[in-house]
């Protein structure tokens, strides 16, 4: 159903919608636009479990849980922190484009409603779901550092100071319409069509970074190789990059904003990158052991679809396909750089998210064509390199070290900060890291073995009573 009417109230005021003097406020509204990015954010909320299983199945299994545990609590903080006043600091009408974050205009979502905010295709409150799913999944992405070491409590206030002070700065600077147009050139504006990298995938990768420093190296950890762990469960990691690699539609294609071809075309470039991304990774592997690995080709996917992000909507099929492999090799490669600083970066999540976010914002400057920006019916100036505007690339390093240098820094003051307070250590004791995280922390786990413990001590105390007993038969008989 095609909307009925355009909407006519004050946009400039910090009202609810009604100030168009319409009770019905759907009228303003196509519906095919509204269940297409309701749909999305559904997908978005997909994803978050995806990163559990994905980051638990490469852990051990004595705190594999924990990591579940935590993308789903991320889920729970930040749901409230967006409603109280996360939202408003990003995407409050009242800012008009000046400061360094938004104001509490809307706080507790007052006067959130039915006027238009992102697009005069979504009115406020659809905007506000759609946009918590990727504030919701920053941190997600980003507390996998704790892997095997971490305490809960710590991550869980880390999460909410980490979407209040680092996640909404840069979601601000980046996505806020007002502010954008002040201050960036119209053609970097054109590129702020999902995360450019920033707030997503740069913030969680430089903050997840910062939390590994600050967590220190797990016991045992050897600068030359590493930890001769072994991921627990391959089969986890497979689910999670389906979870991921299904959600990651909903996640650039509905930043589109609208059912229009732009987004077709966003979710058509995501596939085309994961998939070159994740053969490119697979066979990078390959040529170390001469064996086909499943974790690499997760792995693969999983960063062609971080680097596609910033250029979904902007970039050709041939332009993924390149963007995919680069990718891929960049990643691939950046896993190695933990060695040489001796960070113990457990899951990689700075080499796939912080480096594929820098890459795929990078190379959006390069890729990037006006003309698939322009299949949502706008018009855009020129925008990367393969149409002559040389400045994009250069507008782009410059959100990539603002975001990096931002996320990196004021993560790392928050995790100093909350290890100073007394009952907020961000490490699980000596004793604790060697019961498995699960065990001191959740008292639950990802695979209960008591039971299968207590039977087999059962049939062998009962095998043994049974032995004894023949035993005893026996010696009477021959006794008699």
């Amino acid at each position: 159903m095609m909307a009925a009417a355009t909407y006519n109230g004050t946009t400039g005021s910090a009202d609810d919608g009604y100030s168009s003097g319409a009770q019905d406020l759907n009228i303003f509204y196509d519906t095919g636009h509204l269940t297409f990015l309701t749909m999305c954010s559904i997908l978005v909320l997909l994803m978050i479990p995806g990163v559990g299983f994905f980051y638990s199945g490469l852990a051990r299994r004595k705190s594999a849980l924990q990591l579940i545990l935590l993308s789903m609590v991320a889920v729970g903080v930040v749901g409230f922190q967006w409603f109280f006043w996360g939202y408003s600091l990003v995407f409050g009408r009242g800012t008009r484009g000046r400061g360094f974050i938004g104001d509490l205009s809307q706080f507790g979502l007052m006067k959130t409603l039915g006027q238009p905010n992102g697009s005069a295709n979504l009115p406020d409150i659809l905007f506000c779901l759609y946009q918590g799913m990727f504030a919701s999944i920053t941190p997600a992405l980003a507390i996998g550092a704790v892997a095997d070491r971490g305490r809960i409590l710590p991550a869980m206030i880390f999460v909410f100071l980490f979407a209040t002070i680092v996640y909404c700065p840069i979601a601000y600077w980046t996505w806020n319409p007002v502010r954008r147009v002040i201050s960036r050139p119209s053609s970097y504006k054109a590129l702020s069509l999902t995360s450019c990298g920033g707030p997503v995938h740069i913030c969680s990768g430089l903050s997840s970074l910062a939390y590994s420093i600050m967590l220190g190296r797990r016991t045992g950890y050897s600068t030359a190789h590493g930890l001769p762990y072994r991921p627990h469960s391959v089969t986890s990691v497979i689910l999670g990059t389906v979870f991921l690699w299904v959600g990651w539609f909903g996640f650039n294609g509905g930043s589109a904003l609208a059912m229009n071809l732009r987004a077709v075309m966003a979710c058509y470039v995501t596939n085309l990158a994961a998939c070159c991304a994740g053969m490119t990774w697979m066979m990078l592997d390959f040529r170390l052991e001469q064996k086909w690995s499943t974790i690499g080709f997760c792995s693969g996917a999983v960063s062609g679809l971080v680097v596609i992000t910033p250029a979904a909507g902007y970039v050709t099929p041939w332009g993924a396909v390149i963007i995919g492999i680069v990718g891929g090799i960049c990643c691939n490669l950046a896993t190695k750089l933990k060695y040489l600083v001796g960070v113990d970066d457990a899951l990689d999540i700075f080499a796939v998210h912080g480096v594929g976010g820098a890459v795929g914002g990078m190379l959006t400057g390069i890729f990037g064509a006006s003309y698939i920006a322009g299949l949502d019916g706008a018009t855009y100036a020129p925008i990367g390199w393969i149409e002559r505007h040389w400045a994009q690339l250069a507008y782009q390093l410059s959100g990539v070290c603002a975001s990096a240098a931002w996320s990196f820094v004021m993560s790392s003051a928050i995790l100093f900060l909350m290890n100073l307070v007394p009952g907020l250590s961000l490490r699980v004791s000596v004793a604790g890291e060697e019961a498995g995280v699960d065990s001191e922390e959740c008292g639950e786990y990802t695979y209960d073995y008591v039971e299968l413990t207590r039977h087999v001590s059962d049939s062998v105390s009962s095998g043994a009573a049974s032995s004894n007993s023949s035993v005893r038969e026996k010696t009477s008989r021959e006794t008699v």
